[in-house]
């Protein structure tokens, strides 16, 4: 399943606030980008995911984000990716997305 032309306006909608956004599509999902640096992926499903790593990603984990993982043929462990759902506040709060959205912007 690839994202929509919709879903990919409604991720650009939710991150307005940080200026001009712009995105590439892989692997049936979508990277978003700020400046060249990209800070946020969308499943093909519709799920945003946040780039974290370090402390950014404690502080992810702590308000209930979930780290993206996968698992790989051949392996009994999954691999976790460097990518943590959005907190349910900012899913359809562009002020509360764009927020988390600068703060994962500043760890990278």
């Amino acid at each position: 399943m690839s994202v929509s032309p919709e879903e990919i306006e409604a991720a650009r909608d939710l991150f307005a606030g940080l200026g001009e956004i712009t995105t590439r599509k892989m692997m049936g999902g979508l990277c978003l980008y700020h400046e060249g640096t990209i800070f946020a992926i969308m499943m093909g499903d519709g799920g945003l995911f946040l780039k974290g790593a370090g402390a950014f990603a404690a502080e992810l984990e702590t308000e209930g984000c979930t780290q993206w993982s996968y698992r790989r043929e051949g392996r009994k462990t999954p691999t976790k990716m460097p990518y943590w759902t959005l907190p349910d506040a900012a899913l359809d709060d562009p002020e509360i997305a764009c927020d988390w959205a600068r703060r994962a912007l500043a760890h990278l």
